[in-house]
């Protein structure tokens, strides 16, 4: 089989995951507004119930009502998506099992201090920090959950990736994930000891919340993460589909497979407000 005809059959389960995540997500949440018609606490019949919203018409009403429930579980909707496309090509891996040391523990808290000082994040920061390995690890077990840790058996390398997936992150969260992160790699590194397996710690979004051609100025992010650490909505996408042309097959058929959203909206609306 040409590696042309492999790449064609790639860019159609890319779709095909697409397409599927997206109708398995209207059909939820239909079925869960259509089982609250008759419940006076339901998320729609709660803000009715609020004249000064009522007031402002059906439509506002309905979206008001809609809008926050609907993007926390998008969110996860495009995770989802993301780590089922990044099966294609890599090795999707859950939690992460080994045993952090008490002096990774402190160069962590070190660099998550020079940063709050407005210290430029490096790769090398982390990547060339190396301690002695006691005898006796077994206090140091820990286990780590993890949502997306993906791995490339051809180049040995891992991918561990925090994906906000609404696009954006709270100024005040940025110091927490990089910990995160940083926890992730020495534990993935201590796992690995003694092998030349790379590892690679990312921040990402599923889109570029300044647009997808403008530049992406988070400050708070960017004073913990360096640009190699991080994957802005298109370059997330290019990269979970290893295509140079992810996004673009992803977002064309996802302008497709919203209709079934559409859709399921306009039966909502009937539902309450006919």
């Amino acid at each position: 089989m040409t590696e042309e005809l492999l790449e064609e059959q790639k860019i159609t389960a890319i779709k095909q995951i697409v397409d599927l995540g997206i109708k398995n997500f209207a059909e939820g949440f239909e079925l869960r507004y259509t089982s609250e018609i008759d419940d006076p606490e339901g998320v729609i019949n709660s803000k009715k119930n609020n004249v000064f919203i009522a007031e402002l018409g059906k439509e506002f009403m309905f979206y008001s009502a809609f809008v926050r429930s609907f993007d926390s579980s998008f969110g996860k909707v495009l995770e989802n998506i993301g780590n089922s496309i990044a099966n294609l090509s890599y090795e999707v891996r859950g939690k992460i099992e080994s045993y952090l040391l008490p002096q990774q523990t402190q160069h962590i808290d070190y660099l998550l201090t020079e940063y709050d000082k407005h210290v430029k994040p490096s790769i090398e920061d982390y990547d060339n920090f190396n301690c002695v390995q006691p005898k006796n690890i077994e206090s140091y077990i820990k286990t780590h959950e993890t949502d997306n840790y993906f791995y490339n058996p051809d180049t040995k390398e891992h991918y561990v990736i925090e994906l906000k997936a609404g696009g954006d992150l709270d100024n005040k969260k940025a110091k927490a994930e990089k910990s995160e992160l940083l926890q992730e790699y020495f534990l993935l590194k201590n796992k690995l000891l003694g092998t030349n397996e790379k590892i690679n710690i990312f921040f990402a979004t599923a889109y570029n919340k300044y647009g997808e051609d403008k530049i992406w100025k988070q400050e708070r992010v960017q004073q913990f993460f360096c640009d190699e650490e991080l994957l802005i909505g298109r370059e997330y996408w290019n990269f979970v589909c290893d295509n140079e042309n992810g996004f673009e097959i992803v977002f064309e058929q996802y302008k497709i497979s919203c209709q079934y959203i559409k859709d399921s909206l306009e039966r909502i609306k009937k539902l309450y407000f006919d």
